[in-house]
């Protein structure tokens, strides 16, 4: 069960890479749809296994190398992180594969497009799943691949190619951090496995995992688009809707604050790195809701909603609540992913047009896409009876009375 939700999105992205020409856009269609569904199956059986009987899983594939001091496994790692955000990319990669059918029914290079959202869902879940650096690290990478050759996807268009560009770059320098962060927590504990270097920091002194912690956060605000590093992810809205959708709504971006979550026994022994986690998340929040007032562009306006809301995860994660960041990062997730593909579909009915200065009593031809945006925007808003209500009211009231940074709620309240 667990190699088929690992390998069937690889198996999906190969078999529509190279053979798609052969099986036409209804053939791509029926393959994609059989496989991505299965996975989809298997992670929501997974969840229940894994939540409802409070456990976790450790599967040992193989060993990858071994050079003396230098080694690594390739192990996956099935735990309540794992397994909500497993529910989270798989579900929202197949509602977007599904919507994708219909919005790229007339381009030619439709199995080409299911091919990298594929690929995408492979390295997703590896990055997710992985128990050891190294492993996340390819991960890591891969999803930033797959983001340049989504957002390229149109690569006739020279937008396209200048945004694509500009995302790969913004994210290298983020993934620098990240790999010199790696490379120091290696020569500090000798291990790549996140339950080795847990145990073994406990033993150290608090003041050496300073410096690790801080070019991994480089690595997390490159790749979660925080303040600094924000410019890329509304330039990335010149690929087609649905990969807005999947990278930069419910998944890629919401990488770092996974990366933070998984790291967090280690974030605990440096409170340095905490408060500037704190101010980094908070002045994101405020920031980028305020630029997104000023948008005319729909998908640019969602776009830095998105950095917005990443924000408030990044921010209460320095406050120590993990788990409300992970709770707040799987609701703003599914509702922003219906946000995005609700855009594509209004942007679809009206000739491509993206300005919404020149949209009009949209509700009189679209109820149904109205109906779509106001549950997800109402639900993004914190409204009450609505599950963005419980996560932004908690992250708020923890903020408030944990009596540390207040500066910092006041501005997240703002934004």
């Amino acid at each position: 069960m667990i190699l088929i939700i690992i390998f069937l999105p690889l198996f999906n992205s190969l078999l529509c890479g190279f053979f798609g020409r052969f099986f036409g856009n209804k053939g791509v269609k029926l393959i994609s749809f059989f496989l991505i569904i299965i996975t989809l199956i298997n992670s929501w059986i997974i969840f229940y296994e894994i939540n409802f009987n409070n456990t976790f899983l450790y599967y040992i594939l193989l060993d990858w190398f071994n050079l003396g001091l230098l080694s690594n496994s390739f192990n996956l790692k099935f735990d309540l992180i794992t397994t909500n955000m497993l529910v989270l990319v798989i579900t929202v990669s197949f509602f977007v594969h599904l919507f994708s059918y219909s919005y790229m029914e007339n381009d030619p290079h439709l199995p080409r497009f299911i091919s990298y959202l594929s690929l995408f869902t492979f390295f997703m879940i590896i990055l997710i799943s992985s128990s050891n650096l190294i492993q996340l690290f390819i991960g890591w990478e891969g999803v930033g691949l797959c983001s340049y050759l989504l957002i390229n996807f149109w690569y006739t268009r020279i937008q396209a190619n200048k945004s694509a560009i500009k995302a790969m770059i913004i994210n290298k320098l983020g993934d620098i951090g990240l790999l010199i962060g790696i490379i120091y927590l290696w020569i500090f504990t000798g291990s790549f496995e996140f339950n080795d270097i847990f145990i073994i920091s406990i033993t150290n002194n608090f003041y050496t995992f300073y410096i690790p912690l801080f070019f991994v956060l480089i690595g997390v605000i490159g790749k979660s688009a925080q303040l600094g590093f924000h410019m890329w992810l509304p330039d990335a809205m010149e690929g087609p809707t649905p990969v807005s959708a999947l990278i930069h709504a419910a998944t890629m971006v919401t990488a770092g604050v996974f990366l933070i979550i998984r790291m967090s026994p280690i974030f605990e022994l440096s409170s340095t790195v905490l408060i500037l986690i704190i101010i980094i998340g908070s002045l994101t929040s405020f920031f980028s809701a305020t630029i997104g007032m000023v948008q005319n562009d729909l998908k640019k306006v969602i776009a830095y909603s998105t950095c917005s809301q990443l924000g408030y995860m990044i921010m209460i994660c320095g406050f120590s609540f993990y788990d409300l960041s992970l709770f707040h990062l799987i609701n703003h997730g599914f509702f922003k992913a219906l946000l995005f593909l609700s855009a594509g579909s209004i942007i679809h009915a009206i000739n491509d047009e993206q300005d919404m200065r020149k949209y009009g009593a949209l509700k009189n031809f679209l109820p149904l896409i109205f109906i779509f945006i106001m549950i997800g925007s109402i639900a993004l808003l914190g409204l009450p009876f609505l599950s963005g209500f419980y996560s932004k009211d908690l992250i708020v009231e923890v903020a408030l009375f944990s009596n540390f940074l207040s500066f910092s709620v006041w501005i997240s309240i703002s934004a």
